[in-house]
């Protein structure tokens, strides 16, 4: 792109704020070097780039580059063979310190299923552990290397440590025993050896070296012979220890030298990083978007906010070029924001071919260009005699000759700085030229004939900036497909201007022209008035989604609650149905019981009356009643002795052996038990019930049934020992034969399989018994036996 224009968008004010947001050096130099690209390939790795870090930072946080130090020159000198300072060493370490720390910022959570553009980048960093390890373990600081980086090192400090603690010890007996002769009880030092500052006059009492004296020459500092060899000592020990350091550096050095390569890997990639992660910091802070590129030189920008503008006072547009029409012609009045909108379509385009978001809605899409030209501002120059206009055409002059179907024109002002007339038909052909070559072009201008020309050219549209006249304020809204109006009279009336002088002036405008104003006039009274119904849809729309939205809610609630209902009803009528069901088996038990015992009436009678009101309670305990289908209520004349009937309150089926008494009651025969029921609880049935000769009373009143009477076609041994079930299945089986039944079904369950064995057995040995076998599936299978009687 050309730096001209790259200026005049002031993209270099958005590339300054990019830098700020870098953590390194290097990621700092690629931020400043960063350029718009025409490669839509590799406009659109940038833009996922920067997408896929902005996504990590929502999701983890900032990502820290601290750290990272230019070790570039050290490596080259790795390469050849030298040896590193302590210094340098340690930025090497630094290094690592990032690499760690970013690689691990790198890592993918459990949940995060999906890979991005960055995963690769963060994986080929190597950390590099022992390296680092060892570098921090040798190197306290840039001047101090560790005691423990070698036992030779250690072993040269501890014997440093006892030379130093012998001459001091000399010295200070000496400062003790010639306080007189020295100038001051100190101990000092001079070219790296010990001293005491003597006096002058009693040098010759005072045998040593002297090193050096005061200013005034009444001090002399003298090495006492008595420390003389062991400064010396401890001269040939300093001398040791930087040798055993020289050494320990060669050595971290040569095993930093193998790892130049990868050195060298994590410094590029870590730089880069932070190069993507300040473009998604500056995303994050201007609340950017990745837009949409096309090589079509279609520009849809939706709710476009210029980045440089104060965010609480920038007012979004909406801007559309290159579809139906390749050339915008921008009016209105001044500071209308039309060399904004003008600046906001530049700006976009440079910033998201760099690779970076831009301030606007999802959704939004950019074009890619070869190049952008922009002839913005005032470029008035008195060194090179150019007055405004000149400027200005100079600039055109270049911009025709180097434009092409795949650049975007900017022109603000076009035609303007001489005489209206000239310079409304010098851009009308300028804007001609270029709209025939297809170059995609926008433009501000004041003049009505670019009106009239963008709207009786195909492929040319007219946009304006929103004037609000009775506030004389600019909206700053672009509003495409409508020209816009100078409206320089209503606001010179507005400011107080006479109505005579601004008459005057009406009649002065041709009668054309004057049509023409009055037509946008017209125009934007319709537009406002479409503005206004368009509102009044959208928030009517918006009460009704509303509307939509709660009514799904009421209804998704209603759903879940008549869930839980059907639910809970359905649980408490397992409940009832299962307490009913235990209850029953309990009095099949006592009813067998009895039965084998000869039958006790009166307990019967009370185990009856007591699963009646135990069914009437599980009954009025259910939520929802089982629905009957209406039955007619039968009359006394209606049963006949032997007739079967239903007992409707205990689900039974029975025969009729007494006719109905005054009060409708009679006695129904259920198998072995025989009670009074009320014709009101019975129904009428069609099923033949065999039943057997007359019941007889015995003297002492008790009811005694034969075993011809009518009988259950099936016995119930669950639950009883072999011992228990063999005497009541004799007396059914004899029972169910006296009856004239054909077969009956023996209930004894799976279980262990002695029962079924010992049932099997006793059918095998009664003589009237024809045939036995398991049931079928539907009849109870393995946990029943069929037996069918001879005739």
């Amino acid at each position: 792109m050309n730096e001209k224009a790259l200026f005049k968008l002031e993209y270099n004010k958005i590339i300054d704020k990019l830098i700020s947001l870098a953590g390194s050096g290097l990621g700092k130099e690629l931020c400043a070097a960063l350029q718009p690209s025409d490669n839509i390939n590799e406009i659109q790795s940038r833009q996922r780039e920067t997408s896929d870090a902005l996504s990590r930072i929502y999701r983890k946080g900032s990502l820290g580059f601290y750290g990272l130090h230019d070790i570039r020159g050290s490596l080259k000198r790795l390469e050849i063979g030298s040896t590193l300072g302590a210094g340098e060493l340690l930025h090497i370490s630094s290094v690592l310190d990032a690499a760690l720390r970013i690689k691990a910022y790198g890592v993918r959570d459990n949940e995060e299923n999906a890979g991005d553009s960055l995963d690769e980048m963060f994986s080929s960093i190597e950390p590099l552990t022992p390296l680092n390890n060892e570098i921090k373990r040798c190197i306290v600081s840039e001047e101090e290397i560790a005691d423990d980086a070698s036992p030779a090192l250690k072993s040269i400090r501890r014997s440093m440590k006892v030379t130093n603690d012998k001459i001091h010890e000399q010295l200070n007996s000496l400062v003790n025993s010639s306080r007189t002769m020295l100038q001051e009880n100190i101990i000092t030092m001079r070219n790296g050896r010990y001293c005491l500052p003597v006096k002058q006059e009693y040098r010759g009492q005072f045998p040593g070296m002297i090193h050096d004296q005061s200013s005034s020459g009444s001090t002399l500092f003298v090495e006492p012979m008595a420390v003389v060899k062991l400064n010396n000592d401890l001269k040939e020990l300093e001398i040791k220890e930087q040798e055993e350091i020289e050494k320990i550096l060669a050595d971290l050095s040569n095993q930093a030298g193998f790892e130049t390569e990868k050195l060298d890997n994590n410094v590029r990639v870590i730089a880069q990083l932070d190069f993507i992660f300040a473009r998604a910091a500056l995303s994050k802070q201007m609340k950017g978007t990745e837009p949409a590129f096309n090589d079509k030189g279609i520009i849809n920008i939706k709710k476009g906010r210029h980045p440089l503008i104060d965010p609480k006072k920038v007012v979004p547009i909406d801007i559309a070029l290159g579809n139906d029409f390749n050339l915008l012609v921008i009016t209105g009045p001044n500071t209308g924001g039309k060399t904004v909108s003008l600046k906001t379509v530049g700006l976009f385009t440079l910033l998201g071919q760099a690779g970076l978001h831009i301030p606007a809605f999802d959704g939004s899409e950019l074009a890619v260009f070869e190049e952008v030209y922009a002839d913005i501002g005032d470029e008035q120059s008195i060194e090179q005699s150019l007055s405004t206009f000149s400027s200005h055409m100079t600039n055109t002059v270049s911009i025709l000759e180097k434009a092409n179907y795949k650049s975007l024109v900017l022109f603000d002002e076009l035609g303007a700085g001489t005489d209206p007339t000239e310079g409304a038909a010098l851009a009308m052909a300028i804007l001609s030229n270029l709209h025939k070559r297809k170059v995609c072009t926008m433009a501000t201008t004041h003049y009505s004939e670019l009106k009239v020309y963008a709207l009786s050219t195909e492929g040319v549209s007219n946009a304006c900036c929103e004037f609000d006249v009775e506030t004389l304020r600019p909206t700053y809204r672009l509003l495409i497909g409508i020209p816009g109006k100078s409206n320089a009279f209503a606001i010179s009336s507005k400011l107080g201007l006479p109505d005579s002088i601004i008459n005057d002036a009406k009649n002065l405008i041709g009668v054309q022209d004057k049509s023409f104003e009055d037509l946008i006039s017209d125009l934007e009274k319709n537009r406002i008035a479409m503005e206004n119904e368009r509102l009044e849809i959208s928030k009517t729309k918006k009460e009704i989604d509303e509307l939509r939205r709660r009514l799904e809610q009421k209804n998704e609630k209603i759903d879940n609650a008549k869930d839980k209902l059907m639910s809970e009803a359905k649980e408490e009528a397992r409940k009832i149905l299962q307490d009913a069901k235990d209850v029953a088996d309990r009095t099949i038990k006592n009813f067998n019981k009895w039965s084998a015992e000869g039958g006790i009436s009166r307990d019967m009678e009370n185990e009856r009356t007591a699963l009646r009101e135990k069914l009437s309670q599980a009954e009025s305990g259910l939520a929802i009643k089982n629905s009957k289908k209406s039955r007619k209520t039968p009359k006394a004349k209606d049963f006949k002795l032997g007739d079967s009937v239903n007992v409707l309150s205990l689900g039974l089926k029975g025969t009729v052996s007494s006719l109905p008494n005054a009060k409708g009651d009679l006695y129904v025969q259920m198998g072995i038990l025989r009670s009074l029921v009320n014709i009101s609880d019975l129904e009428l049935i069609d099923e033949p019930v065999i039943t057997g000769p007359n019941i007889n009373r015995t003297g002492s009143g008790k009811i005694k049934m034969s075993k011809t009477s009518s009988i259950s076609t099936e016995i119930n041994l669950i639950g009883k020992t072999v011992d228990e079930a063999l005497p009541l299945l004799d007396k059914y089986l004899d029972d169910a034969y006296l009856s004239h039944l054909p077969q009956v079904t023996v209930i004894h369950g799976r279980g262990t399989g002695a029962l079924r064995n010992a049932v099997h057995s006793h059918l095998k040995r009664t003589k009237y018994i024809k045939s036995y076998r398991e049931g079928a599936f539907g009849e109870g299978g393995q946990g029943v036996t069929i037996v069918e009687f001879a005739q």
